[in-house]
């Protein structure tokens, strides 16, 4: 009998990710970083230095509506450095949850015309966040020498090694939630709505504008649930030398990205399957 060297089908094992058939796909994955890149700064004024502008102007916005005029405390970091590294880490989660929100929607023509493995898609959105995010925190780290060259005083420690996971475990997070609300918005579409009101609620209770130290009390232990919390706040402690971040914040954190990660996974194995009868 001939052996053939490819089968398409459809009998295969949730936990069965082709992982081996993803990387033989990847020149279509840099095929679709490239595209994205393309249609989103094609025919714009500053073109890639969107991506700049944007954590910019948030974390200038912020210093002068919440650092100013508000008057929160930020741990003595001075309000633009605190509020851009809070502004870095939710902007490149909540990309990563939102690029891939409607990968079935959003790409029904392609995949119901040709073959290749669906995760190439989401894992395409999630490198090209992990690119923009790259070149935000090198401008982040720009901003912080200048600071320091200013007379600021900053106690940068060991955990800087460490951001480079804290942000890949973030990108993870994201990913698997992206995945899990693109599976679901399929047969459920008002999920989108709620995703959206959830995002927000997120936001707030996440301390991108605060500190964890102004909390007090039951607050400040139910703000480590969020695993954003353990992060930023990593992040912060790493180059500020400020804040507490309790250590079974962070195993919380990795244990739930884990979590998280598979259950998205299993079910976009799932509705891969079937999703073009649905949509």
């Amino acid at each position: 009998m001939k052996k053939w060297k490819t089968v398409i089908g459809g009998d295969t094992g949730l936990f069965d990710f082709r992982l081996k058939e993803i990387w033989s796909y990847r020149d279509l994955c840099y095929t679709f970083i490239r595209k994205n890149y393309i249609t989103r700064y094609k025919q714009t004024i500053l073109g890639p230095f969107y991506m700049m502008l944007s954590p910019l102007l948030t974390s200038g916005i912020f210093s002068i509506v919440f650092g100013n005029i508000a008057k929160i405390a930020t741990d003595g970091i001075p309000n633009f450095l605190f509020y851009m590294t809070g502004n870095l880490i939710w902007g490149f989660f909540s990309g990563c949850v939102w690029e891939n929100n409607n990968i079935f929607g959003g790409n029904a023509y392609i995949m119901g015309k040709v073959y290749f493995p669906r995760l190439v898609i989401p894992l395409a959105n999630t490198i090209t966040k992990m690119m923009d995010m790259t070149i935000q925190f090198l401008m982040f780290i720009l901003f912080f020498f200048i600071f320091q060259a200013r007379g600021y005083e900053f106690q940068p420690n060991m955990w800087v090694i460490a951001v480079p996971f804290l942000l890949f475990m973030i990108s993870m997070l994201g990913f698997g939630i992206g995945l899990i609300c693109s599976s679901l918005t399929i047969k459920y579409r008002d999920l989108n709505v709620m995703m959206g009101f959830g995002m927000n609620l997120l936001m707030y209770a996440s301390p991108i504008i605060y500190p964890v130290s102004n909390l007090e009390g039951i607050w400040q232990k139910l703000i480590f649930i969020n695993p954003l919390t353990s992060v930023i706040g990593m992040v912060r402690y790493a180059f500020f030398g400020v804040g507490t971040i309790p250590a079974w914040s962070l195993i919380w954190s990795a244990g739930l990205t884990v979590t998280v990660l598979l259950t998205g996974l299993v079910l976009f194995n799932k509705v891969e399957k079937t999703f073009i009868d649905t949509i």
